[in-house]
């Protein structure tokens, strides 16, 4: 199995393999620009299993935010360069809405029903999983949403381009946009995938947190676990996506693959040459970049 991932961006894709990333977008003259550099290794301490899962998941964030920003002024969509602080305070907003709709929301609107079901308020099993279930709901519909929004659905459809070819480049396909076509837009290392799996993993996680616990201890019991969670999560998906024959993991992997037909569309040939031209700059011959180098290529 490949180590090959990445993310769709504005009007563009990330590919990333080892230590090398690369951004392909198309820009409002239809031109590819492609921007590839080296990321820092992760140390050997931080390699070790369940701890590997919480500092991938930090740095593909860190990656994948400046992935956005630049995909956003190459395509045109945003004029300025945002300033430091802009973007710190866009990261912490982020955070904040997220904590907001997938902590405190599910947690508090528990906490209400436990009023009404005495299952709930006795049980600590009960009302983990239904502050799970609760969680899972708000990612459903949230996904749901934001799927309805066109700009949103070409970075979709970008996300489909990803996927389509990083499964031609795992068949040992040549990289050319009808190959690709030929493979589906779903990918069991999706980032979907993982999401829902940190979904599920938290409702066996948080079951340990007593029930009787006051609200702000509840709250932030389930920040402190969210690493230990995520990791677990990345350990689990790896695992998975490395067995796929089996029956059993295959039934596992399944609500994972479902959620993201909501995450990815159908892309068309331009979309998928960008998505080729980024996962060509990560292959292995390109791990000779020089690790201070930083390349930015116009393709016509």
């Amino acid at each position: 199995m490949s180590d090959v991932g990445g993310q769709a961006v504005i009007e563009g894709v990330m590919m990333r393999s080892g230590n090398v990333c690369s951004i392909a977008v198309r820009s409002p003259e239809n031109e590819i620009i492609l921007k590839t550099e080296m990321v820092r290794e992760m140390p050997k301490i931080l390699k070790k299993p369940v701890l590997r899962g919480v500092v991938a998941l930090v740095q593909s964030l860190k990656i994948g935010i400046r992935a956005l920003l630049y995909s956003a002024e190459v395509s045109g969509h945003e004029e300025e360069k945002p300033s430091d602080m802009s973007l710190v305070l866009t990261v912490v907003a982020a955070f904040a809405i997220g904590i907001g709709l997938f902590i405190v929301f599910p947690l508090y609107a528990t906490k209400l029903m436990g009023g009404l079901m005495g299952s709930i308020k006795t049980s600590s099993l009960v009302f983990n999983l239904v502050d799970g279930l609760l969680r899972v709901l708000v990612f459903f519909i949230y996904i749901v949403s934001i799927s309805m929004n066109k700009e949103i659905q070409r970075v979709f459809q970008y996300h489909g381009a990803e996927h389509k070819a990083v499964h031609a480049y795992e068949a040992g396909d040549e990289l050319t946009p009808e190959n690709a076509d030929k493979y589906s837009v779903l990918h069991p290392r999706c980032g979907t995938s993982f999401l829902l799996i940190v979904m599920f993993m938290s409702v066996l996680i948080f079951s340990i947190i007593p029930k009787d616990w006051a609200f702000i201890e509840n709250f932030l019991s389930r920040l402190i676990l969210m690493p230990l969670i995520a990791g677990l999560s990345y350990e689990f998906i790896k695992y998975t996506s490395r067995h796929l024959d089996s029956p059993f993991v295959s039934m596992v992997a399944w609500p994972g693959m479902w959620l993201q037909k909501f995450t990815t569309g159908t892309p068309d040939h331009d979309q998928l040459e960008v998505a080729i031209k980024a996962l060509q700059e990560v292959l292995p011959a390109k791990d000779t970049l020089n690790k201070e180098e930083e390349l930015e290529i116009n393709v016509a």
